[in-house]
């Protein structure tokens, strides 16, 4: 008989199958492990939350970084050019011109630039650009960067200004490039003009400047600077050169105590000690800087206080300061001046900087030649309390250095300009606005409601009254090597003069603030981190 599989699971004995005991009581579940709590450390929490804070913030901090950075790389469409509308012609890409078409609301206005630059040069770091602290292309901001995101579209034209008519409201420029098209001069006509051109060196008409003398105006000037410098030295280590032509090609003489002077001879001390040490161990202790100053004190702007405190500064970085001492004649190999006793000496050099002074164009002095019973003032174009240009109409602006008034020929009075002819223009395309609606109003039938409406904008036109300019002083700064700077700050009713270390944070942190875009800020910020890490 064949077994069945479903029942044979259990062990036999005997064929018996055995049955497994069964427990009269049922066993308690088993109790489970107890949980022990242990308290989390403060600590430990806070460093959780800082790094999740810290996460947080780096994410959207690159993520804001990039989206404005790939918006400025996409700018969006513009308004046409419209014949209807008055046009502004901008002459110059300097500070006053810059900040001007930075603010100018360009929706009521045909606008077109000239200038013999298509960029924006920040002249303030134009000194460590000379000594290879900065990058040439970190302090340029272009032209068009600014004019694409206007609201209607800008005329951009890199040529130089020849002549500027008043009384037919004509430019005429003219490409100035190495490489001309077929078209190389034409002229345009404006019905506001505003005149930035700035101003070139001043040298005063002493023999040799312009020949041999390096200037501070330009980024070509800066560039030029920094090879003559290296050239300077290179030539200096040549083999079997004398001590005495040594000596000479080691010296550095730089001509003007003002801002520009005091910072490029601190940016050349902060590279001698930072890297031409290291570099040329031989020859560092023997490179000599000289700052020539025809004035009693450098920084004639700044306080007694900080005076002081920076030829003191100069003074412990082995800077010579020749105050009251003027320069009679710049040489190939020398430089001859004049000392306080009124003594006459030729001091050896290999290089002069000029940084002394401006003094206006050949194209201003020419439209100042056209209006000789207004324009008397031979430093610059005299305007009103609302930057008109005397003895013109009401069309010509001028701003920046070209011009003559009682402010100091600075970036920050430049800039303010520009800003207030911003708010002026559009003052004057509402008062336009007003004008064309009033007018049209008195062509039609007199009504009751028209009467109305004609008042209400009689009352318009009376309130749109011009203000005239009115500078605000935010302050002067100065780099003086060494990782100082000085700071004169308006302070109520006083000043607070500053410096140090924590000056030229301040410094530096005012300077980024003060540059046009994200862009330049971000070179800026980077080349100064490589010079601290890598040198020059």
């Amino acid at each position: 008989m064949q077994r069945s599989l479903a029942t044979d699971t259990t062990p036999t004995t005997s064929g018996t199958p055995i049955e497994p005991p069964k427990s009269s009581a049922i066993p308690p579940p088993t109790a489970a492990p107890a949980v022990i709590h242990v308290p989390q450390s403060k600590w430990r929490s806070f460093l959780q939350i800082l790094g999740r804070v810290t996460l947080v913030a780096v994410v959207a901090g690159a993520g804001t970084f990039y989206y404005v950075t790939q918006k400025d790389r996409r700018p969006g469409a513009q308004l046409p050019f419209d014949p209807e509308k008055k046009t502004i012609v901008v002459l110059g890409s300097g500070w006053g011109a810059t900040s001007l078409l930075k603010s100018l609301d360009t929706a009521e206005y045909n606008v077109v630039v000239v200038s013999p630059k298509n960029y924006f040069l920040f002249t303030p770091l134009l000194p460590s650009v000379a000594v290879g602290t900065l990058s040439p292309r970190s302090i340029i901001q272009p032209t068009r960067y600014l004019t694409r995101f206007k609201t209607r579209q800008v005329s951009v034209i890199e040529a130089e200004a020849k002549e500027v008519d008043p009384v037919n409201k004509t430019v005429t420029f003219s490409d100035n490039s190495e490489i001309q098209g077929d078209v190389s001069s034409t002229t345009l006509k404006y019905d506001y003009l505003v005149y930035a051109v700035g101003a070139e060196v001043q040298t005063f008409g002493i023999k040799g400047v312009q020949e041999h003398a390096c200037f501070m105006k330009e980024l070509h000037d800066a560039e030029r600077m920094q090879r003559q410098f290296m050239d300077c030295v290179e030539s200096a280590a040549f083999p079997g050169q004398g001590a005495d032509e040594v000596d000479r090609l080691l010296h550095m003489v730089v001509v003007g105590g003002g801002p520009t002077g005091i910072e490029l001879s601190g940016e050349l001390h902060d590279f001698l000690e930072d890297d031409l040490k290291s570099w040329y161990p031989e020859l560092a202790g023997r490179i000599r800087i000289t700052l020539v100053e025809a004035l009693p004190s450098v920084l004639p702007m700044f306080s007694k206080q900080l005076i002081d405190y920076t030829e003191s500064t100069f003074k412990e970085s082995k800077i010579d300061i020749l105050t009251q001492t003027m320069v009679k004649e710049v040489k190939e190999k020398s430089v001859v001046l004049q000392m306080p006793d009124k003594s006459v000496v030729e001091v050896p050099c290999g290089m002069v900087v000029w940084a002394a002074g401006n003094k206006g164009r050949q194209i201003t002095q020419d439209l100042m030649g056209k209006l000789p019973g207004a324009q008397t003032n031979r430093r610059g174009i005299s305007v009103d309390d609302h930057l008109r240009m005397a003895g013109a109409d009401e069309s010509i602006f001028a701003i920046g250095d070209c011009t003559s008034s009682t402010y100091a020929p600075t970036a920050q009075v430049a800039s303010q300009q520009g800003a207030y002819l911003a708010r002026q223009f559009q003052q004057l395309a509402k008062k336009d606005i007003l004008t064309a609606q009033l007018a049209q109003l008195q062509q039609g039938a007199e009504t009751a409601e028209t009467a109305k409406e004609k008042e209400a904008l009689s009352r318009q036109l009376e309130r749109l009254k011009l203000r005239p300019f009115h500078y605000s002083h935010q302050g002067s700064l100065a780099y003086i090597g060494s990782d100082k700077a000085i700071a004169d700050l308006p302070f109520f009713n006083g000043n607070f003069a500053s410096g140090g270390v924590a000056t030229f944070l301040f410094w530096r942190s005012a300077y980024l603030s003060t540059l046009f875009s994200l862009r330049n800020r971000t070179l800026v910020a980077t080349d100064w981190a490589k010079t601290k890490v890598f040198g020059r």
